[in-house]
C-alpha cells in the first residue's frame, strides 16, 4: 500500500471520527450544528480549501503525497479536539473514544 493510500486511510478513519464527536457534542451544544450553521460554513470552507489545494498543486508548489498526508494530519488534529471537548462535557476523567 502506498502512503498516499496509507494517508487517505487515516483521514477517512479521523473524518469518521470527527463525525462522530460532532453528532456527539450537538447534545451538549445545540447551537452549533444547526443545519443553516453547517451548511454554510461546509460550503464555504469547500470551495475556499478546492480553490487553494488546486491553485498549490498547478504551481508546483506541494506535492499529491503532501497534500494527503497534511490533510490526514488536520483531519486527526480536528478528531482529537472533538475528542477532547467530549471529554470536558463528562466530567473530564472519561476516556473518549471516537471511530
Amino acid at each position: 500500500m502506498s502512503t498516499q493510500d496509507q494517508d487517505n486511510q487515516r483521514y477517512h478513519a479521523a473524518a469518521h471520527a470527527m463525525q462522530t464527536g460532532v453528532k456527539a457534542i450537538a447534545h451538549y451544544e445545540p447551537s452549533e450544528t444547526t443545519p443553516a450553521s453547517l451548511r454554510v460554513g461546509v460550503n464555504a470552507a469547500h470551495v475556499s480549501m478546492a480553490a487553494l489545494t488546486t491553485l498549490l498543486l498547478d504551481k508546483g508548489i506541494i506535492t499529491m503525497d503532501e497534500y494527503t498526508a497534511a490533510n490526514a494530519d488536520a483531519m486527526e488534529t480536528e478528531a482529537e479536539a472533538y475528542r477532547q471537548r467530549l471529554a470536558k462535557h463528562l466530567g473530564g476523567e472519561t476516556k473518549v473514544t471516537l471511530a
